[in-house]
């Protein structure tokens, strides 16, 4: 069996202020925790995380430019100077609100990837789409239009499985709906890559909180969680980290 060790990933979105670094840094430095922590909060507070073993730091996007004329964008080389380990990248929110493809998400990627910092790509059908039953040949189609043609990517990246239908909206998939669908884009990556699809994260992002994560976290192709809302409560983000994999 291949061992992969779980992340737990914390997606501020546009919220937080320095209380919050504090308060989060200060309790996550109170934990013992076998699994890998993450902090994404909006990129302005990045430096204002003390240097911790017990968790690492992580931007919510990043340019798909190198450098040049960009107004308000910020590099991949940019925000790996300032500490960010991880970028996350496809948000359901960066596609709908801001109009990004698979074909931008590919380019921040290698952007990301060529600046030494690990792209979290993030994948999931509509509510609509669910309900026709079109699931599956959705994310098939997001996967083969970022890794088909460069499955080199895979062995660098984490993958988020994000239901449109469930960000924010306090619907969670169920464990069992969740984890047809992490088993579904493993099996699908293998097709491209087997022994990296084996290996690579795939984490579960949908309105988690230390109620439900426990039982999500017992699916043999769940190995983290893309936290939102509960990730602004650092007592609630410390429980759900703490959370063993069954």
């Amino acid at each position: 069996m291949t061992f992969r060790r779980p992340l737990i990933a914390a997606n501020w979105k546009m919220n937080g202020n320095r209380e919050l670094v504090q308060a989060t840094a200060t309790m996550l430095q109170s934990i013992d925790c076998p699994h890998e922590i993450l902090i994404c909060p909006p990129v302005i507070f990045l430096a204002d995380f003390p240097k911790s073993t017990k968790y690492c730091l992580g931007a919510q996007n990043t340019s798909s430019e190198k450098a040049g004329p960009f107004t308000g964008e910020i590099s991949a080389d940019m925000i790996r100077a300032v500490g960010a380990e991880y970028v996350i990248l496809g948000h359901s929110e960066r596609r709908s609100l801001y109009g990004e493809t698979d074909a931008t998400v590919l380019q921040k990627a290698q952007q990301a990837i060529a600046a030494g910092v690990t792209p979290i790509i993030c994948f999931g059908e509509t509510l609509s789409e669910r309900q026709q039953e079109k699931t599956m040949w959705v994310l098939a189609q997001h996967l083969d239009a970022v890794y088909a043609a460069h499955p080199d990517l895979l062995a660098r990246s984490v993958i988020a499985y994000e239901p449109v239908w469930a960000i924010g909206t306090g619907l969670t998939a169920t464990p069992e709906q969740a984890q047809q669908v992490h088993a579904f884009i493993r099996q699908h990556l293998a097709r491209i890559d087997q022994q990296a699809a084996a290996q690579v994260r795939i984490l579960y992002g949908g309105s988690v909180n230390a109620e439900n994560w426990q039982t999500l976290f017992s699916q043999p192709d769940i190995d983290g969680a893309l936290v939102g809302g509960a990730s602004l409560k650092p007592a609630e983000f410390a429980a759900i980290c703490q959370m063993a994999k069954e």
